[in-house]
């Protein structure tokens, strides 16, 4: 058989299109809105390169005008979770032993497929499904899935290359395997792009997946197993499931071939799968890897140094960008009082700014929260907080869901930073903030480190360049990804990988090759050319 050592493309990030009035991305991604909206899907699942129904149909529509319905997906059961893993499993043989170089052909491919042909479809859908402006779409559904596609690829190769020292008369060598059965990829709502890459970057290492999104992200998933299928993911490779979370879980975690699972979710989730697992320990063919990407609640700490524009624009764009529906949002701010007042005013400044509205109106930076749920939790917050004399709503405090799930952006300044919207993850566009003596900035460092269980992201804005030391090193621990004079969101693959520890998981850094190490379990071989014929050694003389 002819072969080579092949290298693949040199990966460089995608670049944002702006969506300016009158270019030809905005047309065509108004264009794709449009044919969207009128009409309504069917929406399989995916299981050995079947589409299979089952006639339980779950209703899907945009966040921001509920009452519209873009289709309908069919609910999965047991029975097709179990058709799933036995589909993988089916494929599991010829796609391990199919050289590696055809798997980044797949996954190259789809990254193109996105770039180009596809670029309007999925950006319109997750602008639809998930109520992203054009921005957000465009630097998620667009670029970082791209981004994951390209750089992993990359990656792969970068593992496949770390080989031992061979000492004279012998050859080591590292096999990089696939895991020895099917990997669980679960994914969530706010981010097209991890719902890609948390299937593909397993199924790149050569394993097979069972892939259930959210419900809440099935729409932008369908598209996505699309382009999967168009590019050349084989049968059965990549299965593409609904169940509910208890329905997967009770067959999933119960099977022996079980080998991993690659979650970006809650931390409650993420805590109750690693318990079951290990209850099921005993039924495994090998120890499962648990990759999970759990969420923050993310700071920025402002030194009394600090400019307060960067400062307002750090936290309008942190805090409220995709409706704080951000695992990296900024949720939590620690404000010197000498800068405060101008704090306050430019955030009142920006936020009175915003429009509010749906995605299809390319003039509103602010759209709806997920669902219902989320509205119900965001709004119970916000009327407590309210009603609670130590709380100050500086600006925002409303919210309407006859139309959609409307949440106004809102900031609120606390007496106490230990209030409760300082240390819960909220998920939605509310900003706390605490004002400190400008004089404490040693102390408030330590309260920004023991406020939270998350470990996330965090930034510190400063001038001062020993605040901006001190900051580095007191807050060590409290994020894995740690911003200097930025705002803590917008981690770009290849760039700055993503993750973080403590309650935020287990900080395997998505847009790495850290990451895709989980996913292969390595074979040391040892081959000795002349091998010795007399057991005894010199000193034995």
């Amino acid at each position: 058989m002819a072969t080579g050592f092949f290298n693949v493309p040199q990966p460089v990030n995608e670049p944002v299109k702006s969506y300016a009035p009158g270019s030809a991305e905005r047309n065509e991604l108004q264009q794709m809105l449009a044919t969207l909206r009128g009409q309504e899907l069917d929406i399989p699942m995916y299981i050995g390169g079947q589409e299979v129904r089952s006639g339980n149909l779950i209703r899907l529509a945009p966040p921001h005008d509920h009452k519209h319905t873009l289709g309908h997906f069919h609910k999965s059961d047991k029975a097709h979770v179990q058709q799933a893993i036995d589909a993988a499993l089916a494929a599991r043989e010829k796609w391990v032993n199919l050289s590696w170089e055809h798997r980044a052909s797949i996954f190259l491919k789809a990254a193109d497929l996105i770039a180009g042909p596809y670029r309007a479809k999925l950006n319109a859908a997750t602008m639809l499904g998930q109520s992203k402006n054009a921005y957000q779409a465009e630097i998620d559904s667009a670029c970082e899935i791209i981004d994951f596609l390209r750089f992993n690829v990359q990656f792969m190769t970068e593992i496949y290359r770390q080989q031992p020292h061979s000492a004279p008369g012998m050859w080591n060598r590292m096999e990089w395997r696939p895991l020895e059965g099917f990997v669980y990829a679960l994914t969530p709502f706010n981010f097209t792009a991890i719902a890609g890459n948390l299937p593909s970057s397993c199924a790149l290492m050569g394993n097979v997946v069972v892939w259930k999104p959210s419900n809440t992200q099935v729409y932008a998933a369908n598209v996505l197993m699309e382009i999967f299928i168009r590019a050349g993911v084989p049968a059965g490779v990549i299965n593409l499931v609904y169940p509910s979370g208890p329905d997967a879980a009770d067959v999933i975690f119960a099977h022996p071939d079980f080998a991993g699972i690659h979650f970006t979710g809650s931390t409650g989730v993420f805590q109750d799968i690693w318990k079951t697992i290990g209850q099921n320990i005993h039924r495994y063919k090998s120890y499962p890897r648990i990759v999970g990407e759990t969420g923050g609640k993310d700071f920025v700490m402002v030194h009394r140094s600090a400019e307060a524009p960067a400062v307002i624009t750090a936290l309008s764009r942190g805090a409220f960008e995709y409706q704080g529906q951000k695992c990296s949002a900024a949720s939590r701010a620690y404000i010197p009082s000498n800068i405060w007042n101008e704090v306050k005013a430019g955030l009142q400044r920006d936020l009175a700014s915003f429009k509010m509205g749906p995605t299809e109106d390319f003039s509103n930076f602010i759209n709806a929260v997920i669902d219902e749920k989320s509205f119900d939790k965001l709004a119970s917050f916000i009327d407590a907080a309210k009603n609670d004399p130590e709380v100050e709503v500086v600006a925002g405090g409303t919210y309407d869901k006859s139309k959609g799930w409307f949440i106004s952006p809102t900031v609120l300044r606390v007496n106490d930073p230990m209030y409760v919207t300082m240390c819960e993850e909220l998920f939605g566009p509310v900003l706390t903030i605490y004002v400190y003596d400008e004089h404490k900035y040693e102390e408030t460092l330590k309260l920004v480190d023991k406020t939270s269980i998350y470990a996330l992201t965090g930034s510190i804005i400063a001038q001062d360049r020993y605040a901006i030391e001190l900051a580095t090193k007191t807050l060590e621990h409290s994020a894995g990804n740690f911003y200097i004079n930025d705002k803590p969101t917008g981690a770009v693959v290849g760039q700055q990988p993503f993750g973080g520890a403590r309650g935020s998981g287990t900080n395997d850094k998505a847009g790495a090759m850290i990451n895709l190490l989980r996913w292969v379990s390595p074979r040391t071989i040892k081959e000795t050319f002349v091998p010795p014929t007399d057991y005894r050694y010199p000193f034995l003389g």
